[in-house]
């Protein structure tokens, strides 16, 4: 008995020297900073809270960012890029952190700046302050794109088909105080409204990096997107929560084509998809553990935004020497996540049979209850749909007939367009007929255009004013010839004398 109880006092004591390691979670402890590049990960599946508890920052070296650049050094690098790559670049601010240091954006395209009929894509990076490799790679990058484009066929093919937009640290307050939250000890992974649960509704309490995220999917209409975290080695996809907070599968109305995307990077990647945690390196969200006020499924409920959350490095802040290896481990991931846009779905334009003009409208696939807008000025959709299937794609327009068509879609992107005819009226009926009897009668058709404009009360009251008026006028002329007819007398008849 002595013996047993010796082995449970020697077991307790042990875990609890254990650090366990949370990629998205809400109480973070840092993890260890061996060499070795990735570790286990364990999680806290019931933290859900936007505030961070109390972390122990007692163990951390002062070392940890050697090699890392600093917010100042990052901003340089970024304006250094701009100019090097000026021909297929562009920075622009989104936003200010609390402390004031601005959200820089770079934009890559062929015509940086300008709206084409293509998809935009965005990469955001250092969303936890304690996740910096992602801000890191998202630089080596911008740089391999800038250095290959019209020498590499994808480097050429992102920049002549894709607009992509790199947000390297949407957490720089973070980043300078070595910690998960921002400087209000926010994790911003959790600051966004939810669909299960009314949290974050509150504008005016979310955080400045939350509302430079929101504002910026209203200016710009991406197609899809990742965010780049640490702490693990998985491409996590939505739902990445559930309704009775219990850790299940919870997928959403476009799960396969998720999964598609999620295999994509995780297959590109040196080991990702050789994971013995998650089958295929790629995870539900909600079946790994339930998050709520989360960026990734805000993107896609509000703004038909494809976004992953990508894990792509078990230890989060490792040495700075790395980060030239995990960049090559996670090299062609991003890369052909990027290009899948163009390699893949279907994409056209909605246009109107009267003229061909350029309908701003949406694409729905049957059985799936997410819409897609088309841009507004030509009018284009990107739809993502996994390849293999059969699909019965639908463009809709206020005031148009709606369209549908069936389609398989093979392992290549598919264009298809879309002429929609508008819904005959009362008003136009009308008019048709006006025509149908007098083609020449401008007059008839401007009537009855005002007539149908909102006007018939008008118009019934003018002509019962017209009607007494022409009432009291007849009435005035027939007593006018009648006091006449007194006056002159009788008519008499001239003769010969």
């Amino acid at each position: 008995m002595e013996l047993l109880f010796s082995l449970v006092f020697l077991s307790l004591t042990f875990s609890s020297f254990l650090q366990p390691t949370f990629a998205r979670g809400g109480q973070q402890q840092q993890s260890s900073l061996s060499s070795g590049f990735f570790e286990n990960s364990s999680f806290n599946s019931d933290s859900t809270a936007r505030h961070l508890f109390e972390e122990n920052r007692s163990h951390l070296s002062l070392d940890i960012a050697r090699g890392y650049m600093t917010n100042s050094q990052l901003e340089k690098a970024l304006k250094a890029f701009a100019q090097r790559c000026s021909h297929i670049s562009r920075i622009y601010s989104i936003g200010k952190s609390v402390k004031g240091v601005p959200l820089w954006v770079i934009e890559i395209s062929d015509k940086p700046g300008e709206e084409e009929a293509e998809p935009a894509f965005k990469y955001i990076g250092n969303v936890h302050g304690d996740e910096p490799v992602g801000r890191e790679l998202l630089l080596f990058l911008a740089n391999w794109i800038c250095d290959n484009h019209l020498k590499d066929p994808l480097a050429t093919l992102i920049v002549e088909n894709v607009h992509l937009h790199i947000l390297p640290t949407m957490n720089p307050d973070g980043f300078s105080l070595r910690r998960r939250g921002n400087a209000n000890k926010v994790d911003l992974n959790r600051d966004f409204p939810d669909q299960f649960f009314p949290m974050n509704e509150d504008v005016h309490m979310r955080q400045p990096e939350t509302r430079a995220i929101m504002n910026w999917l209203r200016d710009v209409q991406f197609t899809a997107s990742a965010s780049l975290h640490g702490g693990a080695l998985v491409a996590n996809y939505p739902w990445d929560g559930t309704q009775d907070k219990r850790t299940n599968y919870f997928g959403c109305p476009d799960d396969e084509t998720f999964r598609f995307m999620a295999s994509i990077y995780s297959q590109s990647h040196y080991n990702m998809s050789l994971s013995k945690e998650f089958q295929g390196g790629i995870t539900n969200g909600a079946s790994w553990y339930p998050i709520y006020g989360g960026m990734q499924d805000w993107n896609y409920i509000h703004y038909g935004c494809f976004e992953l959350t990508l894990e792509i490095s078990d230890n989060k802040w490792p040495s700075a020497t790395e980060l030239p290896t995990l960049w090559e481990y996670n090299k062609m991931s991003m890369l052909n996540l990027v290009a899948s846009l163009v390699k893949t779905g279907v994409h056209g334009r909605i246009f109107s049979s009267d003229g061909g003009r350029p309908l701003p409208g949406f694409i729905t696939v049957k059985g799936m209850n997410q819409s897609v807008k088309s841009g507004k000025t030509f009018a284009d959709y990107h739809r993502l749909l996994a390849p293999r299937g059969r699909y019965e794609v639908m463009a809709a327009m206020p005031g148009y007939k709606l369209r549908s068509t069936c389609i398989w879609l093979d392992e290549a992107a598919m264009t298809l367009d879309f002429v929609l005819e508008a819904e005959v009226t009362l008003k136009e009926n009308l008019l048709r007929s006006g025509c149908e009897c007098d083609c020449g009668n401008t007059i008839r058709l401007e009537f009855v255009d005002f007539l149908l404009g909102g006007h018939l009360e008008v118009c019934f009251i003018l002509i019962i004013i017209v009607g007494f008026l022409c009432f009291l006028f007849q009435s005035r002329m027939k007593s006018n010839l009648s006091k006449h007819r007194q006056v002159v007398g009788p008519k008499r008849l001239a003769g010969k004398s």
